[in-house]
């Protein structure tokens, strides 16, 4: 049995490594008989590792996707490199999972592993951003591969809506979907943590041509001045002490102590307290949703001095 089980492991390490496999490969590797092949793999079938056969002349086996995770197989360096990776995962909203996947994996690692990862004292320092369900992730993501139709509700909505979803992406410690808005013509970027995907999903679509051509470069763009939520106001400051303070916000000089301000947040609230800490008299140019804010946030601060 020990030989069996260890060669059943080989044999398993083996599947990962590539895509296909010929049967005879395997067996000269294995310095097997092709009849002692097909018996490891019925074995590891009925442990549930999905191998499919491939007919014809040479014949082979090829490691699938089942619908059930069975055991896996890590050498020395993969195993280190994902319990580095599970520690160090920030933002997003996924920390309890990934820190629950860290310790099932250290379990199961023999001791001289173990303390090569405790040995690594790792401190990720990222923005912590909403929690996000695993599971949303997971069917948008597979809606991406797919390049199906999404069906979502969206908190700043009441209305379904419906995007081809090209991208799913995370920035600052949420994570972001970048599709084609059906029903605005237009590019969109939905923070996940607000999407409540339904189902099913709608038809497949044709894959469109993003603007610029790259993820990376039109996610920073969309994020540059370009936030869910934007408005402008007039504060009794200089330009020059405001522009130092602004970030990504357009700074207009109006007198040597007064200055037109143009920023953005993604939320109404978050704007009207990011531009308060400039600690001036404000004036509110609008829109109408940032000077409710104004109010919103006097009314908490007059309760809290209260």
């Amino acid at each position: 049995m020990p030989k069996t089980s260890a060669r059943l492991l080989a044999l398993l390490s083996l599947l990962q490594a590539r895509r296909d496999w010929p049967g005879a490969l395997l067996a000269e590797r294995l310095e097997v008989s092709a009849r002692t092949v097909r018996r490891d793999v019925d074995r590891l079938r009925e442990l549930g590792y999905p191998i499919a056969t491939a007919k014809g002349p040479d014949g082979g086996y090829r490691l699938g996707a089942g619908a059930d995770l069975p055991p896996l197989l890590f050498d020395d360096e993969q195993a280190v490199a994902l319990a580095v990776a599970l520690r160090t995962v920030t933002g997003g909203g996924i920390e309890e999972a990934a820190a629950r996947a860290l310790t099932t994996v250290r379990q199961v690692m023999p001791s001289r592993l173990r303390h090569r990862v405790d040995a690594l004292h790792v401190t990720a320092v990222s923005p912590a951003g909403p929690p996000v369900d695993p599971s949303v992730l997971a069917t948008l993501s597979a809606a991406v591969h797919a390049r199906e139709v999404l069906r979502f509700g969206y908190a700043s909505s009441d209305v379904p809506r419906r995007a081809e979803p090209h991208h799913l992406v995370t920035r600052g410690g949420r994570w972001y979907l970048v599709a084609w808005d059906l029903d605005r013509a237009d590019w969109r970027t939905f923070r996940v943590d607000r999407m409540t995907p339904r189902v099913p999903n709608g038809p497949r679509f044709t894959p469109r041509e993003l603007p610029g051509g790259d993820v990376a470069a039109f996610v920073a763009d969309r994020f540059s001045g370009k936030d869910e939520c934007r408005g402008e106001v007039i504060l009794d400051l200089p330009a020059s002490v405001v522009s130092t303070y602004a970030g990504d916000g357009v700074v207009e000089e109006l007198g040597p102590d007064r200055c037109r301000l143009v920023l953005g947040a993604w939320s109404w609230v978050g704007l009207a307290a990011s531009i308060g800490r400039f600690d001036a008299d404000v004036e509110v140019v609008g829109p109408a949703e940032l000077r409710d804010a104004f109010a919103q946030l006097a009314r908490r601060y007059a309760a809290a001095a209260g």
